[in-house]
């Protein structure tokens, strides 16, 4: 259960609340009041009026300010506090640092189980809700061994191929699975055991949206950019020529992201999906080691020069060493450039990197700081 809500979260989520889940009449909202607390307001409705938000958005502030509507949005208040470990604003330093620079960002991220698995390398594994056993058994083996490298398994909680990768990723603790409703309801119903054990063995169940909110076809498309978003690359692991997972590649081009495809047989209507994604351009793959390589990260993904600890991705970053570690990459910055990023003196910031070193947590390398695997 989550801890009590500080105003700054109540106001945003009564904003979102009022907007019902609009990403442009929030932002809106945001950029013309430099206090949220005042756009809440009853005498704001001719105000919000002129900045032309939708009218249910109009309708919903009215009633908001009524005793019925204060009821409901109580409510939904208690459903967020029941359900949900965690809320993350888009302002919070634990926020993913991944999704900041998309416009489109969710302004509010409810969770269960482990936020700080959000700040770990990610790889997305989407695909076809009606897989082949193949299919199937690919995508579950892929997860397994990029969740056993130090990855984090990201999907959708689907059926099909999004089941079979969280399968795979529990399996190392290293699973993250997006919905697309409420934390109150699983979409299908029958993945509430899988969605239990993922928030419960090291990984995050998230999504964008309050309490309540059913799964709507629209909605999924939605959940699908945040998937690709907090992932370094997408893996689509098999899909039919009219499959959703294409959508989802399109969106992680879209947004710069790498796209792996799986092939398979010429004849077979499962994979055609993913001949025409190679075809545009997206990556041939045939073992999950090549995701490794392509993706480019360091050279100490691939090996072995930390020892093993078991479930060091579910380590808790201390709140002071938040902001450096979300400021390292797996590239790398020397000290100069992270001082500079961070407005800090070179003192405190070589003793909290050496901090984050002993826990394992980043590596020096010729004078560069780079985040380093979780471990095995």
């Amino acid at each position: 259960m989550l801890n009590p809500l500080s105003q700054a979260q109540i106001e945003k989520i009564t904003l979102w609340y009022l907007v019902q889940h609009s990403l442009s009449g929030f932002y809106k909202i945001q950029e013309n009041y430099p206090l949220l607390s005042q756009a809440l307001m009853p005498d704001q409705l001719s105000k919000w009026q002129q900045l032309g938000l939708h009218k249910s958005h109009l309708q919903r502030f009215k009633e908001f300010h009524s005793p019925e509507g204060q009821q409901k949005f109580q409510q939904c208040l208690n459903d967020i506090l029941k359900t949900a470990d965690f809320i993350l604003c888009a302002d919070d330093p634990a926020y993913p640092p991944q999704l900041q620079h998309y416009s489109d960002k969710p302004p509010l991220l409810f969770g269960q189980g482990h936020p700080h698995a959000l700040l770990q390398p990610q790889v997305a594994i989407v695909g076809s809700r009606k897989p082949s056993p193949h299919g199937r058994q690919l995508a579950y083996d892929f997860a397994f061994y990029l969740s056993e490298q130090g990855f984090f398994i990201n999907s959708g909680l689907a059926q099909g191929i999004d089941e079979a990768a969280h399968r795979g990723g529990i399996q190392h603790q290293r699973t993250i699975a997006v919905m697309g409703t409420g934390l109150d309801s699983t979409y299908p119903s029958q993945h509430q055991n899988l969605r239990q054990d993922i928030a419960q063995h090291g990984g995050a169940v998230i999504t964008e949206f309050l309490p309540k909110t059913p799964p709507l076809q629209h909605h999924f498309p939605r959940r699908n950019r945040i998937v690709s978003a907090l992932s370094l690359g997408i893996i689509v692991a098999e899909a039919k020529q009219q499959s959703g997972s294409l959508i989802t590649a399109k969106l992680a081009a879209d947004q710069g992201k790498t796209v792996f495809a799986i092939p398979g047989h010429i004849y077979s209507e499962y994979h055609q999906g993913c001949h025409q994604l190679i075809r545009e351009g997206a990556i041939l793959i045939d073992h999950p080691q090549q995701v490794i390589e392509d993706l480019a990260l360091p050279a100490q993904w691939q090996s072995a020069q930390l020892p093993a600890q078991k479930g060091t991705g579910n380590i808790e970053i201390p709140a002071h060493l938040l902001a450096l570690y979300q400021q390292l990459d797996w590239t790398g910055q020397d000290l100069d450039q992270l001082a500079a990023a961070l407005q800090t003196d070179a003192a405190p910031l070589t003793a909290m990197l050496m901090e984050l070193e002993l826990m394992g947590l980043i590596l020096q390398q010729g004078g560069m700081y780079l985040r380093c695997r979780t471990g095995k």
